[in-house]
């Protein structure tokens, strides 16, 4: 028998199709919260009325808005919102956005658990691959309050502990993980979802696959996550397609998330591979966001693990509609059919950063637990050539 591990996360509850409004009351209702921090990004904020309809009701209990949030996570944002949190003192923090506000609420609750206050000091907690080959994860305290994260986006950040953040002295983009710094409620609404950009939902959708094909494929994939994954495929494709035709479609949005749920529940479950550790190299190097590395390079990294993860590669097949075809091949049909790129050459990043992004991926932990072992620079080059 082989041996695993599942750990479930410290997470209470998910609304979902419930109004964002009469969601966050209940909640801070069962949680006796009396003292809110919004946290969002700058767009819905000051854009749209999203976070007014989301708050109504509540602006009693608000202590702060911060809408800072900037896309990969810089340190420098962070801080600004750690700083602001410690002023406020609140009971709980309501992050409304995508990947990128949610990411940077767990930082700096990270930062609010060991005092945290200087962007070098940051240092000192990230996620790091050890001389030995071996992973290193500091152990990080209980921060002060949790958050309630409201999703725009499939990137599926609110269903993990797993916080990215960019050192801009290096750029480099790190892990962050903390047992409490995740969600301790979400709240699914498609509603609040209809001003995300269009490529940017459909992207993160890509982003939602991403996390169902490398967790099959993972070293230590197992029934669980491999029984969630299949099913978030079939719900991703489908919904993805269906937005293309109706994008106002609140139902297809709603299985979106749910496929987006679902993928989700393996981050940090089981290990993912290249095609994660590399779109973490090529964002932060070259201002790609997460959905679009996932869209250039999935197929690539598929490609690569071809002899390692045949198996589960026919099942995504399978899962994708047509178990005689490569899976690499249909996820790059589809994601043409979504009209987002396919190729590292359709962006804007020049030939000459692919050996410098090589080196830079070869230090992220889930490069090095990528099913078919990669050792050595050369071999994140070929992925990456590949994908131009």
């Amino acid at each position: 028998m082989t041996p695993g591990l599942f750990s479930f996360l410290p997470l209470d509850r998910v609304h979902f199709g419930t109004p964002v409004a009469a969601a966050l009351q209940q909640e801070l209702q069962l949680r006796g919260a009396q003292r809110v921090f919004v946290v969002t990004g700058r767009t819905l904020n000051q854009r749209t009325d999203l976070i007014q309809k989301a708050t109504q009701g509540l602006a009693q209990h608000i202590v702060g808005v911060f809408d800072g949030c900037i896309e990969h996570t810089p340190r420098v944002t962070v801080i600004a919102l750690a700083k602001a949190l410690r002023a406020a003192q609140p009971d709980v923090i309501v992050s409304i956005g995508g990947g990128t506000v949610i990411d940077t609420v767990k930082i700096a609750l990270l930062c609010l658990a060991e005092g945290v206050e200087r962007i070098e000091q940051l240092d000192d907690w990230h996620m790091a691959v050890n001389p030995d080959g071996s992973l290193r994860v500091p152990v990080v305290k209980a921060p002060p309050c949790r958050q309630i994260t409201v999703p725009t986006t499939l990137s599926g950040a609110e269903f993990s502990d797993l916080g990215g953040g960019t050192d801009t002295r290096t750029g480099v983009k790190h892990g962050f993980t903390g047992r409490y710094i995740g969600s301790a409620s979400v709240i699914l609404d498609p509603a609040m979802t209809l001003a995300t950009p269009d490529q940017l939902w459909l992207s993160t959708g890509v982003r939602a696959i991403d996390h169902a094909v490398e967790a099959l494929c993972a070293v230590n994939a197992q029934p669980f996550t491999d029984a969630l994954a299949v099913r978030a495929l079939g719900l991703l494709q489908s919904a993805l397609r269906r937005y293309m035709h109706a994008p106002q479609d609140l139902d297809a949005r709603m299985d979106a998330q749910m496929g987006a749920w679902l993928a989700a529940t393996s981050i940090r479950r089981v290990h993912y591979g290249a095609s994660h550790g590399l779109g973490h190299a090529l964002g932060a190097d070259s201002g790609v966001p997460h959905g679009i590395t996932s869209c250039v390079l999935l197929p690539a990294v598929m490609r690569y693990n071809q002899a390692h993860c045949a198996k589960p590669l026919q099942e995504i097949a399978a899962a994708f509609g047509d178990p005689s075809r490569p899976a690499a091949d249909q996820l790059q049909e589809l994601i043409a059919e979504l009209k987002l790129p396919t190729r590292i050459s359709q962006l804007s990043v020049a030939a000459e950063r692919l050996p410098i992004i090589a080196e830079k991926g070869l230090a992220n932990p889930f490069v090095r637990a990528n099913p078919r072992p990669i050792t050595e620079a050369s071999q994140t080059l070929e992925i990456l050539q590949a994908a131009w």
